[in-house]
């Protein structure tokens, strides 16, 4: 479902990815582990096109996702790729559901059909009575949840979750991790998280450790 082939990527004279291979499945939970400076935000990055490696070959669902040219690029990262990030980046000037139905906008889908998903979406997450509030008036496992909703609009083929928990107290830290996994079960999705989370990277179905910008498993 997504493949990564001989990735390497370098800033200046600094190498971060030193060759990555890895391969996950549909309906996988894959842990990405590893210390600061590992290279795990940077591997994510290049996984969800945000970054061009310097070697090597990515493909999503079949694609080659580097031969693609910009615009086309873009649309593929919009409708197949999901992101969670440690900050959220909910727009602050949109309600929940405004900021959940952007990236469908973005996408030009059918704008009742992007709605009509929206609201399913924060319906399923416990957000059906906050979808007219905005990003201000949510507590931190809400804006969470709001932007994993955002992530799932256009129905990706792998969500890209990077320290997705990192700002969350204990208890919606599980509350977060149990999503992730209703979220596989209901919907089969597609997960690779990039996370210092021991807990949660334990429940995953697999764990690959970083170190030095080579998966040493």
């Amino acid at each position: 479902m997504i493949k990564a082939e001989d990735i390497h990527k370098s800033f200046g004279n600094l190498h971060v990815l030193k060759g990555i291979n890895l391969e996950v499945k549909k309906g996988e939970i894959v842990a990405i582990v590893g210390k600061s400076g590992a290279g795990k935000t940077t591997l994510l990055h290049v996984l969800g096109t945000l970054l061009k490696p310097d070697k090597g070959q990515v493909f999503i669902d079949e694609q080659e996702v580097f031969k693609l040219k910009n615009d086309r690029l873009a649309r593929f990262r919009n409708l197949k790729i999901g992101f969670v990030f440690q900050l959220h980046h909910l727009l602050p000037e949109f309600t929940a559901f405004e900021n959940v139905c952007l990236p469908g906008y973005i996408a030009r889908r059918n704008r009742s059909e992007v709605e009509q998903r929206a609201k399913e979406l924060l319906s399923f997450l416990g957000l059906s009575q906050r979808m007219g509030h905005k990003p201000s008036q949510l507590s931190g496992g809400e804006q969470q949840r709001v932007a994993v909703a955002r992530a799932l609009i256009n129905n990706p083929a792998v969500v890209l979750a990077d320290e997705p928990s990192g700002n969350l107290d204990s208890f919606h830290k599980q509350e977060l991790h149990k999503l992730f996994f209703r979220l596989r079960d209901e919907f089969n999705q597609t997960f690779i998280i990039a996370t210092h989370d021991e807990q949660l990277a334990a429940l995953s179905d697999r764990i690959l450790h970083i170190k030095d910008g080579v998966i040493i498993d």
